[in-house]
């Protein structure tokens, strides 16, 4: 086949600093077009990737025909973005969370389906191999029916979310605009939108599990624009419970930029997932197993989520590790997580 025309929409901080150099890896790849707010930035990537169209509005992108779209806007115009790059004849790979809103998740799921294209959600962790082989225990060998789990994050987002500094892992050429996190008009909110998501899409596509109802206490330290903390807990639809909690750590206060750790419960065994200790560990039907990494298996990458996509594109058979649905179930988990926090009330999808 000939080459694969990618146009990028919200060529933003993340994109500048791993989606694009990500993309060169790929011989097949043919920068096509791109759109961002400001102008100055705008034309730097256009002459450093070679993009042939380079615009503020983002349709110019998709009327210059692509078959890859990599959505990277702020999260409430994911929904418009996707949408209309789906509905061009493009695979999306967009940016997590996947949409503020469940039902505009759900949309871009089934147009998806409609359209007969792949919606892959930026889980990076999800394509790591300490993460496949994690799934791929809970596939062959499970856990049973889910009773309970647990989920624990801490990244260094404080200093972000309370518009005090930058998150360290910035492209230094495009630092992000503090609105794009702090507004929640742009947003949906803080910690649990900037970096839980992560967290329960990782959780949930262990386990399969999908939120029913939840209560959350949520708190904003440093008159922080938007929440630091999450303290969640959700009821799933099988009848199991689970604790979720995110903390905006210090830059510099782990020796990796996440502590991410996961512990399910089942009826014939459980697992624990700890990304900061490189562990995975599995027992079930009374039987062990310790899967052997290195130091480094946890490390934060997002390459998966692109080759995933090129794939896509390819005809290529693959397996999507963060499918839209996963997205949108995720966004549900938010979305009652939020609503309860302002209703002070147990909240249902």
């Amino acid at each position: 086949m000939g080459k694969i025309r990618v146009g990028v929409i919200g060529a933003g901080s993340w994109a500048v600093a791993s989606h694009l150099p990500n993309l060169t890896k790929y011989n097949d790849v043919e920068f096509v077009g791109v759109s961002r707010k400001g102008p100055a930035l705008l034309q730097k990537i256009k002459d450093q990737y070679g993009f042939q169209v380079a615009s503020e509005d983002y349709r110019d992108v998709l009327n210059a025909g692509v078959d890859v779209c990599i959505v990277g806007s702020p999260t409430a115009f994911h929904h418009e973005h996707s949408k209309a790059a789906l509905e061009a004849g493009a695979h999306v790979m967009c940016e997590k969370p996947v949409t503020i809103h469940a039902r505009d998740a759900w949309d871009l799921v089934s147009t998806a389906e409609r359209m007969n294209k792949s919606l892959v959600v930026a889980f990076g962790w999800n394509y790591l191999p300490m993460l496949t082989k994690a799934k791929a225990l809970m596939d062959e060998r499970g856990i049973g029916n889910l009773e309970h789990m647990t989920v624990h994050m801490s990244s260094q987002t404080r200093e972000l979310l309370s518009n005090t500094g930058a998150y360290p892992a910035a492209s230094k050429d495009s630092l992000p605009e503090q609105r794009t996190w702090t507004d929640k008009n742009l947003s949906g909110g803080g910690y649990a939108q900037a970096q839980l998501t992560h967290a329960l899409g990782l959780a949930l596509w262990l386990t399969g599990a999908r939120v029913q109802s939840g209560f959350a206490l949520m708190t904003s330290p440093m008159n922080a624009p938007v929440e630091l903390h999450d303290a969640i807990t959700y009821k799933f639809d099988n009848g199991a419970i689970g604790v979720v909690s995110g903390g905006s750590a210090h830059v510099e206060a782990h020796r990796k930029t996440h502590a991410v750790e996961v512990r399910a419960i089942g009826d014939k065994g459980q697992i624990l997932v700890d990304l900061e200790r490189a562990a995975v560990w599995l027992y079930s039907n009374g039987k062990n197993e310790f899967l052997p990494l290195e130091e480094d298996a946890g490390y934060y990458d997002c390459e998966g989520p692109i080759e995933a996509v090129i794939r896509a594109a390819r005809g290529e058979e693959f397996i999507n590790q963060s499918p839209g649905e996963l997205g949108a179930r995720t966004v549900e988990a938010l979305e009652v997580a939020y609503k309860s926090a302002d209703s002070g009330k147990l909240e249902s999808r």
